[in-house]
């Protein structure tokens, strides 16, 4: 978890000055007595960066509207591994006075592993209201505490549909990678080439490591990211794409074969699913049927010029065709 918070810290520097501006431009629009220029409010605005801003400033604000505020003034706490940018915590001295607790009831602990194996799917039913699916040979754990929630994904791919809880986030842990979601439908796959994070709805935060910035996703976008090279590409998708392998069949379009067979070897772990860089950026779209991937595999030289290539391992290599 703290992973993400340094890395959002270390990629949002140079933010500060345009965060400040965000909160003095809320603080004088709901100054009612004030009288804003609104076509220079509209001229600043329309900078995405400048929206950004001031939709977390608007965020914050309505996040502290809802917190019991306490009967005396207290000093702000240090601040350690907030995720809270200099100036953003300025805007809440500025917005609010005094700080808050959270109200409602305490919130259950819950630790579990979840894991599924060959041609195999589990759903889980978590505390919190949200529910976690699990796909073939797949191996995750969920920690959820009074003040955070945690699935760590060791291998494989998972979709949850995240109940929202703005005050205690959830993150979806692979390896060094975080994602963090408050009330969204994710998927993350975890292989041995790639970590891919798609969002079926909502928005989420993604730090592959910490030498990338954080990447914002929204709605039918995907992030792939190379662990052999550290790049990550971006994707948008239908929404039949995202975490299809729940109905059991996949649909994919114009999908690099390197990282269509990367997914493949989901499906088929007993054996090794090779792809020449010759061939690996290959676009290829169809079906997949996640009970029958070699039907796949058979069908590849059809949709592209590739040739298979059996060991005696059982493993496959994808070559060119000549």
């Amino acid at each position: 978890m703290n992973r993400l918070k340094d890395t959002e810290v270390l990629a949002i520097e140079d933010s500060d000055a345009i965060d400040a501006q965000a909160a003095s431009w809320f603080a004088r629009n709901r100054n009612h007595t004030a009288s804003p220029d609104r076509k220079a409010f509209a001229a600043w605005q329309a900078e995405p960066a400048h929206a950004r801003a001031y939709a977390e400033v608007e965020q914050l604000w309505a996040d502290l509207a809802q917190l019991q505020p306490l009967n005396k003034p207290v000093a702000p706490p240090k601040r350690t591994t907030s995720i809270w940018r200099p100036a953003l915590a300025i805007a809440a001295a500025l917005l609010c006075a005094v700080l808050a607790t959270p109200i409602g009831a305490p919130r259950e602990l819950y630790h579990t592993q979840v894991s599924a194996h060959a041609k195999g799917m589990r759903s889980l039913n978590l505390p919190d209201g949200s529910t976690l699916y699990v796909n073939a040979n797949t191996r995750a754990r969920v920690d959820f505490t009074a003040h955070q929630r945690i699935v760590r994904l060791d291998k494989g791919q998972l979709y949850i549909e995240v109940a929202a809880d703005k005050e205690r986030p959830l993150f979806v842990q692979a390896g060094e990678a975080s994602v963090r979601v408050v009330g969204t439908g994710l998927d993350v796959r975890r292989s041995q080439q790639q970590l891919v994070v798609s969002v079926a709805h909502g928005q989420v935060a993604f730090a592959p490591d910490a030498k990338n910035p954080v990447t914002l996703l929204g709605a039918r976008q995907s992030a792939v990211y190379r662990y052999a090279d550290g790049t990550l590409q971006q994707q948008t998708l239908t929404a039949g794409e995202v975490a299809g392998w729940r109905s059991g069949h996949l649909s994919f379009r114009n999908r690099e074969l390197a990282s269509l067979v990367d997914e493949l070897s989901l499906y088929r772990p007993q054996a090794s699913l090779q792809v020449s860089n010759a061939v690996a950026h290959l676009k290829v779209s169809g079906n997949l049927d996640v009970n029958d991937p070699d039907a796949l595999l058979n069908a590849l030289p059809a949709l592209l010029p590739v040739k298979t290539v059996a060991s005696a391992d059982g493993g496959i290599r994808i070559e060119p065709s000549k």
